[in-house]
């Protein structure tokens, strides 16, 4: 038995048997160490496990009880036989073995700061995350991934789940495809109907209602962070920021939250989706700040970082922003879109005061600063325009 501590989990490597002949000795072994790290999750890797009896299963048993949620990972074809047979599975979170997935020598096609994208070949994706990502959100965007496209959105399958080396990713099944970042950085003289078709996925997103199960709620996500801005804010200016949150419509239909075109693929001439991790219930104007954040804003202040995860120069995905607004909403003038993006530019400083909250050790150690200069500089004598735009973006 080996063991390894990353951040708030606590590892069990279990290798071999566990019988009838040692599972006394190892449940000593293994209380002992949960005894030892009391405030840590609990995670066994299977993944050398040979064989396990009944009395080795009342342990894992023993130790769910203890922690009140246990996950096993890496489970063999045979193994997770054994847990399905003694119904196991209906009481642990157990994951098979994933089969394992080399890029070397696969093409990449997108890079995100939190997933890199590689075609596999002609009929299937790999979207690989980095290696400190959760298998929860992992399962999340796969289980998005379904809601959507059963509730008409079009999205890719996802295929399967894998592993990368130290990374998991998500295969997808698609033909002979690209992104529209690529589509667009390779066809201009098909600009115009890629915006239209762009346009009109964004409004079947905002007009597709779901069951409030399918996604969590945009509300509820910004909520949850309110507990980490103990260390910067007073409980009055906490207050005010859950005041904000109350602000934002609430809507029965999906904003994807981070809807550019290195997330769309082409695919027979259809644009699809296919990254909806950061997807929620909410309403339209989520996705018009992101998409502000993405095509309008970050060309300027970071363009190295916004062309690589969109495959396509800056001033090409400024221009497909501009076109996007004017498409989406009608403007008729230039006045009317810079007064609609300097109401979006107040909103879209109250995200970036929330993304503080998203545990990034990067953002932490600027976030007193965004916090001084951008929450108490700009948000807060804002407040009654920031509840205005939101009723009336």
């Amino acid at each position: 038995m080996n063991t390894k501590i990353k951040k708030d989990t606590l590892t069990i490597y279990l290798e071999g048997k566990i019988d009838s002949n040692n599972y006394d000795e190892k449940e000593k072994e293994i209380m002992a160490c949960i005894d030892e790290n009391p405030d840590l999750k609990v995670t066994f890797d299977i993944e050398k496990l040979e064989y396990i009896s009944s009395a080795g299963i009342r342990t894992l048993v023993k130790v769910r009880k203890k922690k009140g949620e246990l996950h096993i990972v890496n489970a063999s074809n045979e193994i997770y036989d054994i847990f399905t047979v003694t119904g196991l599975t209906d009481m642990l979170d157990v994951r098979k073995k994933y089969k394992e997935v080399s890029l070397e020598g696969l093409e990449k096609i997108g890079e995100g700061g939190t997933k890199d994208v590689y075609r596999i070949d002609d009929d299937k994706i790999i979207k690989v995350y980095k290696p400190w990502t959760s298998m929860d959100v992992i399962d999340l965007e796969r289980g998005a991934a379904r809601t959507a496209f059963v509730n008409g959105i079009p999205s890719a399958m996802a295929y399967d789940t894998v592993k990368c080396g130290d990374s998991y990713g998500i295969v997808y099944e698609l033909v002979k495809s690209d992104t529209l970042g690529h589509a667009l950085r390779d066809n201009p003289e098909k600009f115009d109907s890629y915006m239209d078709q762009y346009v009109e996925l964004a409004k079947t997103i905002h007009s597709t209602e779901v069951p409030e199960e399918s996604f969590p709620d945009i509300h509820e996500v910004l909520t949850s962070k309110l507990p980490k801005f103990e260390k910067w804010c007073s409980d009055e200016e906490i207050g005010m920021l859950e005041e904000i949150i109350n602000y934002m419509p609430f809507a029965k239909t999906i904003t994807h939250n981070d809807l550019h075109p290195g997330n769309i693929m082409i695919q027979d001439g259809e644009l699809m989706i296919i990254d909806m991790s950061y997807s929620t219930i909410g309403p339209a104007v989520c996705d018009m700040i992101s998409i502000y954040r993405n095509m309008i804003a970050a060309p300027k202040t970071m363009p190295q970082a916004i062309e690589q995860a969109m495959g396509m120069p800056s001033d090409l995905i400024r221009k497909a922003g501009l076109s996007f607004f004017v498409k989406y909403k009608g403007f008729s003038d230039k006045e009317q879109l810079e007064d609609y993006f300097n109401k979006l530019s107040l909103l879209y400083s109250v995200q970036a005061c929330f993304s503080v909250a998203d545990g990034s050790s990067k953002i932490e150690d600027t976030a007193p600063i965004i916090i001084d200069k951008l929450f108490r500089g700009t948000v807060l004598p804002n407040m009654q325009n920031i509840r205005c735009f939101y009723e009336t973006l």
